[in-house]
């Protein structure tokens, strides 16, 4: 069977955007428009507990900021208050999808390990959000985006397991 470049270059582009193409690099905020981000269409859980919709993206319990912990939360929670989670430290957007193999152990890491203090983890689902992975220019799932608090974007990088990776790939 012979492929032609047009597949091959499909095929190649359909495996990169699998669950990330690895670690990416920090990036300039430069350029990027404000505005009003997206909401997820279901309400926040209110356990103390991470849970899944019944769509089965996972959501993570709202952490107040003011937490000795770092936080780990919907984006509904975060863009109910904003400047409280920016007070408390860096806040990185983590672009998710619930059939992500490498998406999921990120979230089940964070669910058994927590977040590093000093930074807030906000959960974004990436097949529902489109306008926010366009304002920050995000391509692929697993990607984590640092915002400032007027969300502009700081850094953006792929590939972080665990709450450590996620604070070392901030700025």
């Amino acid at each position: 069977m012979r492929l032609t470049p047009a597949v091959l270059t499909a095929t190649l582009a359909l495996a990169l955007a699998a669950c990330g193409a690895g670690q990416g690099t920090d990036e300039s905020a430069a350029g990027q428009p404000t505005g009003a981000v997206a909401s997820p269409s279901s309400p926040p859980p209110t356990a103390d507990t991470a849970t899944t919709q019944p769509s089965g993206d996972p959501q993570p319990a709202p952490t107040p900021a003011t937490s000795a912990a770092g936080s780990w939360v919907d984006l509904a929670a975060y863009e109910a208050d904003p400047a409280s989670y920016h007070a408390g430290g860096d806040v990185v957007l983590f672009f998710n999808a619930s059939w992500c193999p490498s998406c999921r152990s990120t979230v089940d890491s964070l669910d058994a390990e927590g977040v590093p203090p000093g930074l807030t983890v906000v959960s974004v689902d990436y097949d529902t959000n489109q306008a926010l992975r366009q304002r920050y220019e995000v391509t692929v799932q697993h990607t984590f985006v640092q915002v400032d608090q007027a969300g502009e974007r700081l850094a953006a990088f792929t590939g972080a397991v665990s709450g450590a990776e996620i604070a070392a790939g901030t700025v």
